[in-house]
């Protein structure tokens, strides 16, 4: 089959699973279930200045299997712009159908700009929960201040989602997962609670362990709360794979089958457009890719690019004894780190990310939401200083690059946001981490993680990397910034208890970044 008859082919398909019906059909109300499908919740996200996709998914796993009909369900949908629905701003039917999970991904377009909304979906008799969502200011457009949330690494066995009631407190306009929403794992025997299945390998196993995870009160109603915009790492696939190689741990399989399935559940439970399947599901299976990386823009005050670190990546440099995955080396001993054809985004993702930091001079802040600890670090070591060669230290030509578009576009205020590391971290972004007294490009703020936790002492790298103003590695918890034309106002919140149900939250550093000059204040 040519590319173009199967492009055709697939767009038939996916038409047909997020075609929008007419809202006066009563086919979606006719059918009958025995219990309430809506159980893994509601979600937005990819929002835009007049544009949103709104998420759920139809589930019942039944007993041996799915009690959800294995054919293609009409699921009517509302928009409004009260809780009480009376002031319906747009309605339709969208097609759920069994090929993706019976997710449905509503893409909507020509809304108001820069106003709040509630949506919610209807099946039978059944009424999904009610989510909160919202449009952005226009490109250009004088932009009110914003309240962003940011988070990553959720894992479901070492910890509860405790800090997430304290998000939703927060009222944010947006929410960014960067990272490791879940983990491919099978049970484990360090946690206090365990998911069910063992390793993460099909279809199958994927999505049921985000339904495992999306059946978490917290995290509904954390994505209910705000549009979300979301980035992978490595847990959504295997850990430590780079692009096509596989990574470590668990059993070795057909990688390139395992990551389409991964990345078909990853589409079948975020709110994503239809597009980022740049050639379909079945494309995926021949090792396409899933286009994620996109930027967003919130008036004349901020340009965000969401990055996407795994899928195009080079395999990582000199891991010893010829393994795949990470490793921790002497940076010297490897001449594979200053190969210019290595990246960590991929060329053409960098040549993308220079377009955006190019065009960023119309926006006070240029923030970049990406997976991982973007400033050197170099590990103690009695033989002499190491890197992980997994971060952006195993990387160092294509973070060089990068600060390189810094100066050369000389991008306004630019903000480096990242997760990964289950510790908080807090910096500068230097021209040449090599030099002590290299000038500061940009700032950098890396949050902890959720619920995955290692309890490491920081302050002996924070001493030997002093690029770097703070750091804590034994709080979980997540980041909330405010954004407003003369300031960055960033709050760490830590729960005191990731390990019970629910936890009371603090805060555990406070900092501002006056718009103009790269400097960190402690407040």
């Amino acid at each position: 089959m040519s590319f173009d008859i199967y492009k055709r082919e697939f767009l038939k398909k996916l038409t047909i699973a997020t075609a929008l019906l007419p809202a006066t059909s009563s086919v979606w109300a006719q059918l009958k279930f025995n219990k309430n499908p809506f159980t893994l919740g509601v979600a937005s996200g990819s929002a835009t200045h007049d544009s949103v996709v709104l998420w759920t998914r139809l589930h019942d796993p039944g007993v041996f299997s799915s009690n959800i009909p294995n054919e293609i369900i009409p699921v009517k949908w509302e928009i409004s712009k009260d809780e009480a629905f009376t002031q319906i701003v747009q309605a339709g039917i969208s097609q759920a159908s069994p090929d993706l999970a019976h997710s449905i991904h509503v893409e909507l377009s020509s809304l108001p700009t820069n106003q709040w909304f509630f949506y919610r979906f209807k099946v039978g008799e059944f009424t999904s929960a009610t989510g909160k969502t919202r449009t952005f200011a226009a490109p250009g457009a004088v932009n009110d201040p914003l309240k962003i949330a940011f988070a990553s690494c959720q894992h479901y066995e070492l910890g509860y989602f405790n800090s997430y009631p304290h998000v939703v407190a927060e009222k944010p306009d947006l929410m960014l997962f960067l990272g490791d929403y879940i983990y491919e794992y099978a049970p484990g025997k360090t946690g206090f609670r365990s998911v069910e299945g063992s390793w993460c390998l099909t279809i199958s196993d994927y999505r049921k362990r985000y339904a495992t995870y999306k059946q978490e009160k917290e995290l509904q109603e954390v994505h209910a709360c705000c549009p979300w915009l979301v980035t992978w790492d490595d847990h959504e696939v295997q850990n430590d794979y780079a692009g096509v190689q596989e990574g470590s741990m668990g059993p070795s399989t057909n990688f390139l089958k395992r990551r389409a399935a991964a990345y078909q559940a990853y589409y079948e439970h975020m709110p994503l457009k239809a597009s980022v399947l740049i050639e379909g599901v079945a494309g995926l299976d021949k090792g396409a890719e899933m286009r994620i990386y996109e930027n967003y823009k919130f008036g004349n005050l901020l340009s965000l690019s969401m990055l996407d670190t795994r899928q195009y990546r080079s395999p990582q440099a000199c891991t010893p004894n010829g393994k795949t995955g990470s490793g921790v080396l002497d940076p010297k001993s490897c001449e594979l780190l200053l190969d210019e054809s290595r990246s960590m985004l991929g060329l053409q993702q960098e040549q993308w990310l220079e377009k955006q930091l190019e065009s960023g001079k119309d926006h006070t802040w240029n923030l970049i939401g990406q997976t991982t600890r973007f400033g050197q670090i170099l590990l103690s070591y009695p033989e002499g200083p190491k890197i992980s060669n997994d971060g952006w230290d195993g990387y160092p030509v294509t973070r060089t690059r990068i600060t390189k578009q810094f100066i050369k576009h000389k991008v306004p205020n630019p903000v480096i946001l990242g997760g990964d590391v289950h510790e908080s971290w807090v910096g500068y972004v230097k021209e040449n981490y090599g030099s002590p007294t290299s000038k500061a490009l940009g700032v950098e703020f890396c949050g902890a993680s959720i619920s995955s936790y290692e309890g490491r002492n920081t302050s002996v790298r924070q001493k030997r990397n002093p690029h770097f103003v703070f750091s804590e590695g034994q709080r979980m918890g997540y980041t909330i910034m405010e954004v407003n034309k003369s300031e960055l106002l960033v709050s760490i919140r830590v729960v005191k208890d990731h390990r019970q149900k629910t936890s009371d939250i603090e805060t555990l550093a406070k900092f501002r970044v006056p718009a103009g000059a790269p400097k960190i204040e402690v407040t």
